[in-house]
C-alpha cells in the first residue's frame, strides 16, 4: 500500500536556498536508498531555484510516517517542526480494543497516524499546522480513560490489574456453574427451572465482559469477535442449547480474560527497565553529604554510592574503585571494574572520549567498594531514561504483519457476518428446520471468529522486545524485529566492531634524511588535535617513543574525509593520511620508495599512514588493530543460527580488510570504501535480500540507514549510536549480537506459528461447522487455539541465550 509524505526542504536543510543545490540530491538519494521508500522527488512549488519540498513515496505495509522521519533525521534532517508526536501510555486492553482507539484517533483532524498498542501504550503523528500536542494529548486522554484530575497511570494500572483479576474471577465462576449445571443433575434429580438458573448464572458470569465490549463496539458502529460470541450465545439460548452457551460464553471470557494477562506480563517486564534506577541519591555538596531525590540531580554535582546501592545516574567514577554489574543496561554477566579517571577536568570537557573502565550508568549495581560518580547527564537524559523512552515509541510500532493482520480482520468479520446470515436460511436450500438453520448459523458465527489472530503478533511482538531490553539489546519495534529474524546476510563494520578499536603504533619508517624523531614530532603534535581512535593511537605510542622530546605545536586540524587530515606545524601545512589522499592535493607526488613501503606494510595487515610537512614526505606510520577475541565465536554462531552470508565493508584498505576478515571467518571483505561507497555496498546486499549493518551508529550511519536493519554496538552512553539504529547492542559486546538475532528469529517463527495457528483452525471449522459440527466442540477448539496462541507469545520472555538458537 503506497503512501506519501511531503518534507519541506526548508525545515530539512534550512541552508539550502535553492533547489538544485547537491545536497537536495544526496538527500532523495539517501532516502531512496531505505528499504520501503520508493521513490523521492521534489515538489516545485514557485520556480526550480526555490528549495520546495520533497515528497516520499513509501510502502505503509512496511514503514510509518515515523520510520520515514525517523530516516530523514539518520541522514541530518530534523522535521519536528513540520510533524510532531505525542506518546502517552495507559492501562493495558485488548488488542481488538486497542487497534479501535487507533482507528478513531486517524479520524482526528491533523493527525497522520496513530497507533494504540495492547500494552496501553499510544504512538500519534499529527502535522503542526493542523493541529497542536495540548489538542493530541487531550484527546487521547479522553479515549485512553486517563482525564486530566483522574486518578494517576500508576492508580489506573492497579485498578486495571484488579480488573484483570476480576475477569478471571468471573471466567472462573462461570465454568464452576457450567459444570454443576452439567454434572449436578446426572447425580441428584433437580427440577429443570433448577438446571436452567444455574445455566443463566454461568451466562451472566461468563458474558458480562464480553457484552461489555460488544456494547461498547456496537456504538461506535462496530461488528467485533464480542459480538459475533454474544450473539452465538443468544442463539443457542433460543434454540434451548444452554449448556452450549455457557461453554462458549466460559471459554470465550477465559481467552479474554488471559489476553489481557498476556499484554499486563509483557508491559510489566518492560516496565520494570524505569524501576531500575533508586529513587534518592547521595550528594556531595558544600563540604557534606545530603541525600536528595534522583529528579534534583544536576549536571556537575558527585554523587556517593556505597556498596550494592544501584546509581542514580550517568557519569564518571572520580574517586575509588569497585566492581560494577551493567546487566541491567547492557546485558553483560559478568561485573566490570571500575576505575576513577585520570583527569577529571579533562573528562569533564569531553565526557564521550571516556574510557569503559570509567563510565557509570544509571541502573547499574555497585559492588563491594565505595565510588564518587560525576555526574554527566541529568536522570531525565540517562542513558536508562532514553531506553525506556525508546521501547516505549517500540511499543507502539507495528510491524507488516500486524498491519497485514488488522486489515485481514477488518474484511473477515463482516464476511462473516455476511455468511452467517445467508446461512439463517439454510431450510430453504436443504432439508432442516428453521432451529437447525439457526443453530447452524451461530456454530459457524464462533467457527469463524478470529480471536487468535487478533492478539498473535502484538502478544509476541510486545514479549520478544521485552525480552530484548532485558538482554541488553533494543530494538525499535515489531518491524525491526521480524526483519532482523528474516536477514539472511550481515554486513560488518571493522574498526571497533570486529576489531578491539584499540590500534597500536608498530612501524615508523622514516624517509631518507628524516629522523624517527622528527616524523614523530609532526605526527603527535599533528594527531594529538584529533579524536579518532588512529589519531589517539599515534599520539598514546608516538609521545612513548618521543620520550623526553616534546612534540611540535599544531593548530587548525582539518578532516579530509575518509583519507586524512591536514593541520598547519611550524608554519607549514602537514598532511597526514592515506596514499590516496596525496593523488588529489598539490604538491610533491609520493616518493616510490615511501610507496613501496607502504605495500609492505599493508601486506603484513599494517593500517598505513603517510606524514608530508610542508613540500617534505617525513615518513611512514605502521599501525595495527587486532581482531576482537570473540569475533570468531560470534561468526560461527550466527552461521549456526542460520545467517548465511556474512561481509566486511570497510574504508581500510583491501589486504587489511582482507586479513581481519579470513582470521575471523567472513567470508568476503571490502575494503578502500568512502562513506558512499559502503551504502552502495549496502545497496547492492540488499538487491539479494535482507541484510543487516552492524557499526557503532556514528560513522556508520548512513550504511546503517540502508540497510534493512540497523545494528549499533556500544549504544550505552552514546545519543547518537541509540538515535541511528533499528537495534542496539547497550554493551561493546559483539556477543550480544547471536542472541539479538536468535531472539528476533525465534519472534518470527512463534508469529508464524500463532497466525498457522489461528487461521488454519479457523480454516478447518468454518467448513466443519458446515457440515453439522456443534457449538461446543467448535468453542473447545476454537478458544484452546487462543490459549495456545497467549503461551506461544508468552514463551519468548523466557528465551534463553544459546549458541543453537533456530
Amino acid at each position: 500500500m503506497s503512501a506519501k509524505l511531503p518534507i519541506s526542504l526548508a525545515v530539512v536543510l534550512p541552508e539550502v536556498e535553492e533547489g538544485r543545490d547537491a545536497c537536495v540530491r544526496r538527500l532523495e538519494e539517501l532516502l531512496e536508498a531505505k528499504s520501503g521508500v520508493s521513490k523521492v522527488h521534489r515538489i516545485i512549488e514557485c520556480d526550480d531555484a526555490t528549495p520546495g519540498r520533497l515528497c516520499v513515496h513509501f510502502d505503509r505495509r512496511r514503514l510509518s510516517v515515523a520510520d520515514v522521519c525517523d530516516y530523514a533525521r539518520r541522514a541530518g534532517l530534523e522535521i519536528h517542526e513540520q510533524y510532531g508526536h505525542v506518546i502517552s501510555r495507559a492501562r493495558s486492553m485488548h488488542a481488538r480494543k486497542a487497534r479501535q482507539l487507533g482507528e478513531r484517533l486517524l479520524r482526528e483532524p491533523g493527525v497522520v497516524e496513530a497507533y494504540v498498542s495492547a500494552d496501553g501504550s499510544a504512538r500519534v503523528e499529527f502535522e503542526r499546522e493542523v493541529t497542536d500536542e495540548k489538542t493530541v494529548r487531550a484527546r487521547l486522554a479522553t479515549l485512553l480513560g486517563d482525564h486530566p484530575g483522574n486518578a494517576s497511570h500508576e492508580e489506573h494500572d492497579h485498578a486495571h490489574a484488579g480488573g484483570g483479576k476480576v475477569e478471571i474471577l468471573f471466567a472462573a465462576l462461570s465454568g464452576v456453574l457450567l459444570l454443576v449445571g452439567w454434572l449436578l443433575p446426572k447425580a441428584v434429580a433437580m427440577p429443570p427451572v433448577l438446571v436452567l438458573g444455574v445455566f443463566i448464572t454461568a451466562y451472566v458470569f461468563g458474558g458480562t465482559f464480553p457484552l461489555k465490549e460488544a456494547a461498547s463496539n456496537l456504538r461506535h458502529g462496530r461488528f467485533e469477535i464480542d459480538f459475533l460470541m454474544i450473539l452465538a450465545a443468544a442463539g443457542a439460548a433460543v434454540l434451548g442449547e444452554w449448556a452450549e452457551g455457557a461453554l462458549l460464553l466460559f471459554l470465550f471470557s477465559l481467552g479474554h480474560a488471559l489476553e489481557g494477562y498476556a499484554m499486563r506480563r509483557a508491559k510489566s517486564a518492560i516496565e520494570s527497565l524505569a524501576e531500575l534506577a533508586p529513587e534518592t541519591a547521595w550528594v556531595r555538596r558544600d563540604g557534606s553529604v545530603e541525600k536528595v531525590p534522583v529528579e534534583e540531580l544536576r549536571v556537575g554535582d558527585t554523587v556517593l554510592v556505597k556498596p550494592n546501592e544501584r546509581f542514580p545516574a550517568d557519569g564518571f567514577v572520580t574517586k575509588g574503585q569497585s566492581s560494577v554489574n551493567q546487566a541491567p543496561i547492557t546485558g553483560e554477566s559478568v561485573p566490570v571494574e571500575k576505575q576513577s579517571v585520570e583527569d577529571s577536568r579533562r573528562a569533564r570537557e569531553n565526557p564521550d572520549a571516556i574510557g569503559p573502565e570509567s563510565r557509570i550508568f544509571a541502573g547499574t549495581i555497585n559492588g563491594s567498594g565505595v565510588l564518587d560518580v560525576y555526574v554527566s547527564q541529568a536522570a531525565t537524559e540517562s542513558t536508562l531514561a532514553r531506553v525506556v523512552q525508546m521501547v516505549s515509541e517500540a511499543e507502539t510500532s507495528r510491524s507488516p504483519t500486524q498491519k497485514l493482520t488488522d486489515r485481514f480482520e477488518r474484511v473477515f468479520v463482516p464476511a462473516v457476518l455476511g455468511i452467517a446470515v445467508l446461512m439463517l436460511f439454510g431450510w430453504v436450500l436443504v432439508e432442516e428446520t428453521v432451529a437447525q438453520s439457526f443453530y447452524r448459523a451461530m456454530a459457524v458465527l464462533v467457527a469463524a471468529s478470529p480471536c487468535a489472530l487478533a492478539i498473535a503478533t502484538p502478544s509476541a511482538g510486545l514479549s520478544a522486545v521485552a525480552r530484548a531490553a532485558r538482554g541488553g539489546v533494543l530494538v525499535k519495534g515489531g518491524g525491526p524485529l521480524e526483519n532482523l529474524g528474516q536477514v539472511n546476510a550481515i554486513a560488518f563494520d571493522k574498526t571497533g566492531t570486529l576489531t578491539e578499536g584499540k590500534p597500536r603504533l608498530v612501524d615508523v619508517h622514516p624517509a631518507a634524511g628524516v629522523t624517527p624523531q622528527e616524523l614523530l614530532r609532526v605526527a603527535v603534535g599533528a594527531e594529538a588535535l584529533s579524536d579518532h581512535p588512529l589519531a589517539a593511537a599515534v599520539e598514546r605510542d608516538g609521545a612513548e617513543r618521543l620520550g623526553a622530546t616534546a612534540p611540535a605545536t599544531a593548530s587548525g586540524l582539518q578532516s579530509v574525509t575518509g583519507r586524512g587530515v591536514r593541520a598547519e606545524v611550524e608554519g607549514q601545512e602537514v598532511l597526514i593520511g592515506k596514499d590516496d589522499l596525496f593523488e588529489d592535493v598539490p604538491g610533491a607526488a609520493l616518493p616510490a620508495e615511501l610507496q613501496q613501503r607502504v605495500v609492505e606494510l599493508e601486506k603484513n595487515g599494517r593500517t598505513t599512514m603517510i606524514v608530508r610537512h610542508g613540500e617534505r614526505y617525513l615518513g611512514v606510520l605502521g599501525l595495527m588493530d587486532t581482531p576482537r577475541e570473540a569475533a570468531k565465536r560470534t561468526i560461527e554462531r550466527l552461521r549456526e543460527i542460520g545467517v548465511e552470508r556474512m561481509v566486511m565493508i570497510s574504508g581500510d584498505n583491501q589486504q587489511v580488510a582482507a586479513a581481519i576478515a579470513e582470521t575471523v571467518g567472513l567470508d568476503e571483505a571490502r575494503g578502500d570504501l568512502m562513506p558512499d561507497d559502503k551504502v552502495d555496498a549496502i545497496k547492492m546486499l540488499r538487491s539479494e535480500g535482507l541484510v543487516a549493518m552492524v557499526g557503532d551508529g556514528v560513522n556508520d550511519a548512513p550504511a546503517m540507514a540502508s540497510a534493512t536493519v540497523g545494528i549499533a554496538m556500544g549504544a550505552a552512553g552514546s545519543d547518537v549510536a541509540l538515535e541511528t539504529a533499528d537495534v542496539a547492542l547497550m554493551a561493546d559486546d559483539l556477543e550480544r549480537l547471536p542472541f539479538a538475532v536468535g531472539l528476533s528469529r525465534g519472534a518470527s517463527r512463534a508469529i508464524r506459528q500463532n497466525l498457522w495457528m489461528s487461521l488454519g483452525v479457523v480454516a478447518l471449522l468454518v467448513p466443519a461447522t458446515i457440515l453439522g459440527l456443534g457449538i461446543g466442540p467448535a468453542v473447545v477448539v476454537h478458544e484452546g487455539s487462543t490459549l495456545v496462541v497467549v503461551l506461544n507469545a508468552l514463551r519468548l520472555l523466557g528465551f534463553e541465550d544459546t549458541a543453537s538458537v533456530g
